[in-house]
């Protein structure tokens, strides 16, 4: 299975479609925060055409309310509040925005893949067995490149890519 892992898109459509050929390689897609915009979770249930999404919030997205209903109108998508853990492929998986808390759910052993944002800052660590990662900011504006993983569920492997939004784009 191929996850595509996105964090803090904050509204950048552009960026979001930019993504979109890689989004339409995964089985399933893990967001780890900073949507922002009900548009923009839109935007990602469009692009993933009925694929699971699985996502948190993160600390800029005020319309939480919204966005739940948006996603609690549709099947595949699960927009969990501040913390999520499931299982996907047989991975044991947790997400939440910030990094300190990563962090201590990778040292705890629980899980397989640890994913997280907030930072914008594109990391991965191995810890004790466990994935740990930050895919970067989608959003391109703090770090100035709109980055995403990819991550192999059998060989555990990432697969980073640098997506170059078109601001000219209808």
């Amino acid at each position: 299975m191929l996850l595509a892992v996105v964090s803090d898109s904050h509204d950048n459509l552009w960026a979001v479609d930019a993504a979109r050929p890689h989004l339409a390689r995964a089985d399933a897609l893990l967001h780890c925060g900073d949507w922002i915009s009900p548009f923009t979770l839109k935007r990602f249930i469009e692009a993933m055409e009925g694929r699971p999404i699985h996502g948190v919030f993160g600390n800029n997205d005020g319309e939480r309310r919204l966005l739940g209903r948006i996603a609690d109108g549709h099947d595949h998508v699960h927009l969990y509040g501040d913390f999520a853990e499931f299982t996907l492929d047989g991975l044991a998986i947790a997400i939440t925005h910030y990094p300190e808390i990563a962090r201590g759910l990778a040292h705890s052993g629980r899980y397989d893949l640890v994913c997280y944002g907030h930072d914008h800052t594109a990391h991965e660590e191995r810890v004790n067995g466990t994935l740990l990662l930050n895919p970067g900011e989608l959003f391109g504006g703090l770090r100035g490149r709109s980055t995403l993983a990819l991550v192999d569920t059998a060989t555990r492997q990432v697969t980073w890519v640098e997506v170059r939004p078109r601001f000219d784009q209808g």
